[in-house]
């Protein structure tokens, strides 16, 4: 094999409010847990049996931070792609401590809000794979069609 891929997909909902910090230098990260659970039938007992694993999401895109710090609440469901990254860090005492988390920064971070649309809030995604240079991303709607697209651009083709 000819390279190496480093990508994760998550449908999950988030476990508590994001929490938004910001940079001496003006940038911005935003982190939360999303919690996704694998539901099963035991074939021995017949009970209904689900395993719940919690994952850490630090986004550094300004754009998906803007959109997580205004839409995103506890139990909301969201459709995320981004990169795993194992950092290095030490403790109170000292001790070196390892964390993985899944990354989502510049062009490949993607968020998509997946609850339906309600009468105060807005639902869909935002894109890293979409829009400027700069990471930002671009509007998308949610699979189900949901929300709608603000841009009125006429495509070429």
């Amino acid at each position: 094999m000819a390279g190496s891929l480093n990508k994760v997909t998550l449908i999950g909902n988030l476990g508590k409010d994001p929490e938004v910090r910001t940079f001496n230098t003006g940038g911005k990260v935003c982190n939360f847990s999303i919690a996704t659970t694998e539901r099963w039938r035991d074939k021995n007992t017949g009970e209904n049996r689900e395993r719940t694993e919690w994952h850490t999401v630090a986004i550094f895109s300004e754009g998906l931070v803007n959109i997580a710090e205004r839409y995103l609440k506890k139990g909301s469901s969201v459709y995320i792609e981004g990169k795993l990254q194992t950092r290095k860090w030490q403790d109170q005492s000292g001790n070196d401590r390892y964390s993985t988390e899944v990354v989502l920064q510049g062009f490949d971070g993607k968020l998509v809000m997946l609850d339906k649309k309600d009468s105060g809030g807005q639902s869909g995604g935002y894109d890293g794979n979409q829009g400027g240079g700069n990471g930002a991303g671009g509007y998308q709607s949610p699979p189900d069609g949901g929300g709608g697209s603000t841009l009125d651009d006429e495509i070429p083709f």
